[in-house]
């Protein structure tokens, strides 16, 4: 896969409900980077396993449908394997039904076909004021 089929299906398995990553779309040496992680949250993931079992872990305890991505804007790098992606998702909490969203930016890169870097850089008081009106 390109990095763009790569981005699009993780916001097709986003919209869905699943989790960001399935195992056919991951290199074994993954690497998931949130630099702006929340405190206690983990800034660096490594291995295909690890990713597959933190983003389930994380899918199902993060209270928050996600209704659109949408304000994409893909910027093609020098490097044919890599792009860097703006994005902004909106989503309702399940608890209220208050919607909101954040932006967001990613540098997706790729190998034979296969993610094996994501660096999100999320807008986290946006998330943080979201979650905090559920």
């Amino acid at each position: 896969m390109t990095p763009q089929q790569i981005f699009a299906r993780m916001r097709e398995r986003w919209l869905a409900g699943e989790p960001t990553y399935d195992g056919d779309m991951l290199a074994e040496d993954v690497v998931v980077e949130t630099p702006f992680a929340a405190p206690g949250r983990a800034t660096r993931t490594e291995g295909r396993e690890r990713v597959l079992e933190q983003t389930r872990v994380g899918r199902a305890g993060f209270p928050v449908r996600f209704d659109d991505c949408r304000n994409v804007v893909v910027h093609e790098t020098a490097d044919p394997d890599v792009i860097i992606v703006e994005y902004e998702l909106a989503g309702t909490h399940l608890g209220t039904g208050v919607r909101a969203s954040a932006p967001f930016i990613g540098v997706l890169r790729t190998r034979d076909g296969l993610l094996v870097g994501w660096r999100e850089y999320q807008h986290t008081m946006a998330i943080a004021a979201a979650l905090a009106s559920g």
